[in-house]
Order: C-alpha cells, then structure tokens, then sequence
C-alpha cells in the first residue's frame, strides 16, 4: 500500500519571471506503509513522555503528602495558620515562613523588573547584533550560570556590609542580614530568566509594524512604548513568572543572608526564614516523627504555593493574549 503526501497534490516550486511568477509540479512523494507505523509510534512516544511528565509530579507531590500525615494529622489547617515554631514543645506553625517566602521572592521580582525589562528592551531594540550585544548577552546568561552558594558568599562579604550601613543611617536595628539583603540576592540570580525570555519576545516583533510607525513620525521612545511592549507584554510577562518560580523555590543563597529566625518578619530589614531555608536548616537535625513530618509540610506548602502562581501567572498571560 502506498501512501502520498497531502493527497498526493503536486507541490509548487516558484521561479521569478520579470513580474510574474511561473509554477512548475513537483513529482509526488510517495511512501511505503512503513511510514504509518513510524509515525504511530513516535506519536505514542510523544505522548508517554507527556503522560510520564504528568505521573512524576504526581507521585511526587503524593509522596510528599503522605510522608507528611502525621502533622497533617496532629495540626490540620491550623499548621498553616499558626505563628510558632518550637522543635522542643513541639509546636509546629509555617505562618512565618509562607509570609518570609511571599515577600522575600516578590520583592526580588519587583526590585528585577525594572534591570531585566531595561536589558531585554537594549538587546532585543538597540542591540541585536554585535560585539557589544554578545558580551551583554554572554554576561546575563552567565548571572545564571553561577552557583548560587557563591552568591551567597558575595552576599555575606559585599553586600551585607551596605545593608547593615544603611540601617545604621535610618536609624534601625542594624542586622545586614534579613529579608532586604536575601531579596537584592534573589533579585540578581533571577534577571537572567525574565531578561532572556523578554529579549526574545521583543526580537519577535514584526519589523513592518515598527517601520509603519517610523513612517508617521514616531520616536524609537514612542515605538517602545506603544508598539513593541504591547505587542511583547505576555511574553514579558510570562518571562517574569518564569523568574518568580526561581525566586520561590530558592535555598542556599536566601539561607546565607536571610538570618535563619523562626519569626514572624517585623520588617524588610528584620531576620526571618523561607520555607526552603528552614527545610534545609533544620531537616538534618529533626531527630523525631513529627518534626520530621512538620519540615515535609512546609516542602508541601511550597509545592503548592509555587504551582498557584504559576496557574495564575498563566491565566494572566491568556488573558493578555486575548486581550
């Protein structure tokens, strides 16, 4: 049995001729039946890797819920919800490490918009090609590239020093670590993801758009402004929330400055903990089943808060390109 390709229609080969273009048939391409199991199995491996994809999340997260039954069992909703943490009463409240996690990846991403959108706007607008774009490009892919313990040591020796500076200025408590110090960490680590993803959205704006703005007096400020962005907005966008899932699930460098302390933050300058932080403090010295369990609900929680920003950060983008 033999099969042809599209219906056995003869494909067009364009030859320019002055103003015209001359059509001239192709011969038909045939194949064997062996081309029709070919492309049953690959479809069926494509679609097991998805299926595969799907089950290794699940059992991920189900594993983690069961290892985590009996603080589940012992707290219920109120392990959420409480403000204490005391491995020796064993009282066990995440309350402070959801809120240390939320503010310390948000204000990252709001300190790296302005730096990552800045970037994607030069390389993807005033420097596409070139020496110079390559040596931008190869630096910001680099910021990614680096371990994040490393950013952690330049953390503790450069930038904790201004932190603690700055705080004696105002007037406060000077700690230099705290939720400031980790969050300008988070915020270099992540421009990578938003600046990369950006770029390339902009570079994708169609040329003839912008040209059609030049044409009628338009600045490069205005066509930014009101063609590119516009245009590129859910890719930005999307970019973003690809940066804040790295925030989110950060751990050795926010261990380093964050200041490690069971609390409730009183401020943008106090110590405090992240749900990875405390998971990677204090997991090697639970030494009982609850404390044990308690750690693996927080890795629960976080499994869970990372996938609704996610969900939302998609529903967002939709709306964007409905929009």
């Amino acid at each position: 049995m033999e099969l042809t390709l599209l219906n056995r229609l003869n494909a067009y080969k364009f030859k320019k001729s002055g103003d015209s273009i001359a059509t001239a048939s192709l011969p038909s391409i045939k194949y064997s039946g062996n081309w029709k199991i070919g492309e049953k199995i690959f479809n069926n491996i494509l679609l097991g890797s998805g299926i595969l994809i799907i089950l290794v999340v699940i059992g991920i997260f189900i594993s983690l819920v069961l290892s985590s039954i009996p603080s589940i069992k012992q707290f219920g909703l109120n392990f959420i919800m409480n403000k204490t943490w005391d491995p020796v009463l064993e009282r066990f409240g995440a309350l402070p490490f959801i809120t240390g996690t939320l503010i310390t990846s948000f204000l990252a991403l709001a300190i790296s918009i302005p730096f990552s959108i800045s970037i994607s706007i030069l390389l993807g607008e005033y420097f596409k090609r070139g020496a110079f774009s390559g040596f931008i490009k190869s630096m910001t892919e680099l910021l990614a590239g680096v371990p994040s313990v490393i950013y952690g040591f330049w953390g503790i020796f450069f930038l904790v020093p201004i932190v603690r500076a700055f705080e004696v200025k105002l007037g406060i408590d000077a700690y230099g670590i705290g939720i400031l110090s980790s969050s300008i960490i988070l915020a270099i680590m992540i421009i990578p993801f938003s600046a990369s993803v950006g770029r390339e959205v902009i570079e994708l704006v169609p040329a003839d758009i912008k040209e059609a703005a030049y044409a009628m007096g338009a600045t490069r400020y205005e066509v930014i402004k009101n063609i590119v962005l516009p245009y590129a907005k859910s890719g930005i966008f999307a970019g973003i929330i690809l940066s804040l899932g790295r925030a989110l699930g950060e751990t050795m460098a926010v261990t380093m400055l964050i200041g490690n302390v069971n609390k409730m933050p009183t401020s943008i300058f106090a110590p405090a903990n992240t749900m990875a932080s405390v998971i990677a403090n204090e997991f090697s010295e639970a030494t009982f089943e609850l404390y044990i369990s308690s750690l693996i609900e927080i890795g629960v929680l976080l499994f869970i808060v990372s996938t609704i920003i996610n969900l939302i950060g998609k529903w967002i983008i939709n709306r964007m390109v409905v929009n």
